[in-house]
């Protein structure tokens, strides 16, 4: 179940990304993904911790392949597809290796490798996808903004994700003792 969830997860975000128009939050711009691709990473790494990192990888080929047909499929452009496959490959294996490396309880660690996976996603997607340098959606004034909001949002839900997991792996367990 947790590698059909981390799958669709991704495929959802692709198809939110080209079906409805971005986020504008004062100068940030993000696309509505967004929201998604935050919860790829928390998901990736509930993955992780079933399968270990040598099957993550397996899975993580898997889900570029198929949001690179998604793209595809959606009419995306190549230059667009290409973006978010390389975005994705670099963030995804980032966050596997972070992930796996720190000696931190797993919310922690979801956090982390999340900001960072996040971070290069952000960067790399706005960069070769929407800014002059790509597909040009977006003028080069507007790629720090597009950037920033996209980190702040993936963020914001690393942390939410790490709070939940912490919260449910610190949950007390009530022992009933017989008498």
């Amino acid at each position: 179940m947790r590698i059909i969830l981390y799958l669709i997860s991704i495929v959802t975000a692709n198809v939110i990304t080209a079906g409805f128009a971005p986020l504008h939050f004062g100068i940030f711009i993000v696309p509505m993904g967004t929201l998604l691709v935050g919860a790829t990473f928390i998901l990736r790494d509930v993955v992780q911790n079933k399968y270990g990192k040598v099957k993550t990888y397996l899975f993580i080929g898997t889900a570029l392949l198929l949001s690179a047909l998604v793209s595809f499929y959606l009419g995306d452009t190549l230059l667009i597809t290409l973006a978010s496959a390389i975005s994705f490959a670099v963030s995804e294996t980032t966050d596997t290796e972070i992930y796996s490396r720190l000696k931190l309880p797993m919310s922690w660690r979801v956090f982390y490798s999340g900001i960072v996976g996040g971070f290069f996603d952000s960067v790399i997607f706005v960069i070769i996808g929407l800014s002059p340098l790509g597909a040009n959606f977006l003028p080069w004034v507007a790629v720090p903004a597009a950037i920033a909001g996209q980190v702040i949002v993936k963020t914001i839900i690393q942390g939410v994700g790490a709070i939940i997991l912490h919260q449910v792996q610190e949950r007390p367990t009530h022992k009933i003792v017989e008498s």
